[in-house]
């Protein structure tokens, strides 16, 4: 009898639908890293610290004589050196735990599939001896791990998301702007969310943090369903966040409500794209390493010359 390949159940463990039966987190992220080392020509992992802190964009009362002439010829913007004292970064993870990031069409909810990619991105981050904190909010700042080299902090990350119990309404932008003014030194900031908020405040919160000078990444987390909206027969929808219920054939609003949505993706997109913010739409179909691996390896392709 032959073995069992061993590829194939990493495969199967990394399953969202699955990784809840692996144990803890920590257990858990180290098959996700892991699954993401296996099998690549050229690990997504290598600079990703580099990609962060070796430069950072310019911004109004830098001083000039800090730019990277060379750079600028590559990639036609102006991005400022980075000296030893800011070459090892601080990364705040942000995850909205609101009301609406409970929904689940499968066995995963959104929730759920933000915790374990954003333990794997701390579990990178610090792996590489850099330091990263996790916030959790919902209408606001309810929990916050304060960063750290240590791989202590996924401990700590599932241990309050234990505790979060998630109010009805999110406020992302109160939480950038919150970020902008509570981290001293230039960083990044990775938010891991649904964007069901206002998203001109959304935006305008970017705004705040791309002018401190922070990095930003925005992890746009939503569930199949939201995206392809396959139901069929009269459905009652049920407003996770005081919206109200709505009785109706999907059927027949099929067509309007996936135009709703690709008009707010492409908002939310070109925002970002204006503002030199990575932003990645995550389906929690997709395995997490998946996710993961492809922004990481995208981000490594496009270098600065985005």
């Amino acid at each position: 009898m032959s073995s069992p390949d061993t590829g194939q159940r990493r495969s199967r463990y990394l399953d969202p639908e699955i990784l809840s039966e692996l144990g803890p987190l920590d257990v858990i992220v180290r098959h996700v890293v892991e699954g993401m080392r296996v099998g690549m020509h050229r690990s997504p992992l290598r600079g990703f610290s580099t990609d962060f802190s070796a430069h950072r964009q310019y911004v109004p009362g830098d001083e000039t004589r800090h730019i990277d002439w060379k750079l600028y010829a590559r990639a036609n913007r102006y991005y400022i050196k980075l000296f030893d004292a800011e070459t090892n970064f601080t990364a705040n993870l942000l995850l909205d735990a609101s009301a609406s990031m409970r929904f689940a069409s499968g066995k995963i909810s959104k929730l759920e599939y933000t915790k374990y990619m954003a333990a794997s991105m701390a579990y990178l981050i610090v792996d590489q001896h850099d330091s990263v904190g996790v916030a959790i909010f919902d209408d606001e700042l309810r929990r916050y791990v304060e960063p750290t080299s240590s791989l202590a902090v996924l401990t700590r990350l599932a241990h309050e998301l234990e505790k979060a119990h998630p109010k009805p309404r999110t406020d992302i932008a109160a939480i950038l702007h919150e970020f902008a003014r509570r981290m001293p030194r230039r960083g990044v900031v990775m938010l891991f969310s649904d964007l069901f908020d206002h998203t001109e405040e959304f935006i305008q919160g970017l705004s705040h943090l791309r002018f401190r000078g922070h990095n930003v990444v925005v992890f746009h987390v939503m569930d199949p369903e939201e995206l392809e909206f396959p139901l069929r027969g009269m459905r009652r929808f049920v407003g996770f966040e005081h919206e109200g219920d709505l009785v109706t054939d999907p059927v027949r609003i099929r067509a309007s409500y996936l135009a709703e949505v690709e008009k707010f993706v492409n908002r939310i997109k070109a925002a970002c794209a204006k503002m030199l913010v990575d932003y990645v739409l995550v389906n929690t179909r997709q395995p997490v390493e998946t996710s993961i691996a492809g922004y990481l390896i995208q981000r490594s392709m496009a270098g600065w010359g985005r």
